[in-house]
């Protein structure tokens, strides 16, 4: 059943808001909610990293990571995947609410603060509507 006009419009904004929160992080770079079962972008902004890219790279983390949770038999939920580079931060961090999505953030590590962008898009992905 197709999705009436006005919820679609819910979810675009709600989206939108969530990228927009995240691009007012800190050192932020670049900024993206992906749907990581195809590792397509839903949303995405900023010109640091190649996004698109990204996103189909970081979709094969999350699921490689899944993959070895469950072969190892840890319960649970990622809360954030966190990979420093020599100038970068980027975290993963896959939504609790909406199966199969995650935000991605990347950073300047020399400007950004880690503490408060994990903070910043823990409180992002919360209010990020179910989709």
């Amino acid at each position: 059943m197709p999705l009436n006009f006005d919820l679609k419009e819910v979810i675009i904004n709600n989206i939108q808001e969530t990228l927009s929160g995240m691009m007012e992080i800190q050192g932020v770079l670049g900024a993206a909610i992906v749907d990581y079962t195809s590792g397509m972008l839903l949303a995405y902004e900023g010109t640091g990293v190649d996004l698109e890219l990204a996103a189909a790279g970081n979709s094969e983390v999350v699921k490689a990571k899944m993959k070895t949770m469950q072969t190892l038999g840890i319960d649970g939920s990622i809360e954030d995947i966190l990979i420093t580079l020599a100038d970068q931060l980027h975290i993963i961090r896959p939504s609790s609410s909406n199966e199969g999505l995650f935000l991605y953030l990347a950073l300047n590590k020399n400007t950004a603060n880690l503490a408060l962008a994990r903070r910043k898009i823990l409180d992002l992905e919360s209010n990020l509507q179910r989709v």
